[in-house]
């Protein structure tokens, strides 16, 4: 019995540590020329990073974390959660990921590298100079390491591409059993970045990787990644952090006194920028013991309650996540007091 055929990821050895200015192209033109049409080619996208010079350079005697973070804070358009220095967010690119996609490994140590300014573009730009390298129509791939919620570990996921279709639809197609495929969409060029990474690795300077024997026609109008970014109204989860998510919107006029009373500042205000929709005045004060009074200065009406309601739930969860243990403890408005409950905060979990 013959051999199966099907596909094949094979690595590309023997390319140079790349600089800015480097000719990418002609590298992969000397060490892979070998290329036939219809092979896929996956570059990481720190190669690319790197030759387009989107690098920030850490400089002598500053803290290399520090830098870290404000290159972060540079390329967020949107913080989509935070705990503690971890950040995950929505990039200028449109990639919701953490830290920006900046990566401080497999680079020299005054250096960081950023994703590419616009993968897509450097994905056609190799495309067209493998053509007139070596006379061959190829797709490319841009690849990074990305995590994915709820799920440990990371896997490789297509940042740029062009030649080939990011998503293979299959909506509206029948299977086998009569079913009606009804969201079923193949993100096709995550696909080939995770098998591409297979060989490439993360410690065997491999930054390149050609997927060979796929058959896959290439799109009228080549979109490139940009059909894989799901914001706006089709993301189910814009708000399911939102309590953990810091503002930076001025705090309220308040004069921390302890640990206990600065870190419920912090929650309430982050509560009360993410809940805009949950409008109420309140104060807070006294943390003898570490409890905090919560007073109401509106009338306690029906509407107050439940505004407040939702903004301490909010920053209990918020405090939660920062390892305080709480505790509410409503107390109501007796003989038309403006004290509505108190806030216990314990020591921090371990």
């Amino acid at each position: 019995m013959s051999e199966p055929t099907g596909i094949r990821v094979l690595p590309v050895h023997g390319l140079p540590e790349f600089a800015p200015g480097d000719d990418l192209a002609g590298a992969l033109a000397t060490a892979a020329p070998w290329l036939a049409d219809g092979d896929v080619v996956v570059v990481t996208s720190k190669v690319v990073s790197k030759v387009e010079g989107a690098l920030v350079r850490v400089p002598p005697g500053a803290d290399r974390e520090a830098v870290r973070q404000a290159a972060i804070d540079e390329q967020t358009v949107r913080v989509v959660a935070r705990r503690g220095p971890l950040k995950i967010v929505e990039t200028r690119q449109g990639w919701v990921v953490a830290a920006a996609g900046i990566d401080a490994s497999n680079v020299a140590t005054d250096l960081l590298v950023l994703l590419p300014a616009d993968a897509d573009a450097s994905a056609r730009a190799l495309r067209a100079a493998l053509r007139e390298r070596l006379g061959v129509t190829v797709g490319v791939v841009v690849s990074d390491t990305f995590g994915r919620t709820w799920r440990d570990g990371l896997t490789d996921v297509a940042v740029g591409s062009a030649g080939l279709p990011a998503l293979v639809d299959h909506r509206g197609a029948v299977d086998a059993y009569g079913n009606r495929l009804e969201t079923t969409q193949v993100a096709l060029v995550d696909e080939l970045a995770s098998a591409a990474d297979l060989v490439k690795g993360k410690l065997a300077g491999v930054p390149v990787a050609v997927v060979r024997g796929l058959d896959v026609a290439e799109p009228a109008h080549d979109d490139g990644t940009r059909p894989l970014v799901r914001l706006g109204p089709g993301d189910l989860f814009a708000y399911g952090t939102r309590d953990l998510v810091a503002s930076r919107v001025p705090a309220p006029d308040l004069v921390p006194r302890d640990g206990a009373t600065q870190a419920v500042a912090t929650a309430f205000r982050v509560a009360s920028a993410a809940l805009p929709e949950f409008p109420v005045v309140f104060s807070y004060g006294g943390a003898d013991d570490g409890v905090i009074d919560v007073h109401l200065t509106d009338t306690v009406t029906t509407t107050t309650a439940l505004s407040l309601g939702a903004l301490v739930g909010a920053a209990l969860v918020h405090l939660q996540a920062e390892g305080w243990a709480t505790r509410w403890e409503p107390v109501g408005s007796p003989g038309g007091s403006s004290l509505v409950g108190r806030l216990w905060l314990g020591s921090r979990a371990g």
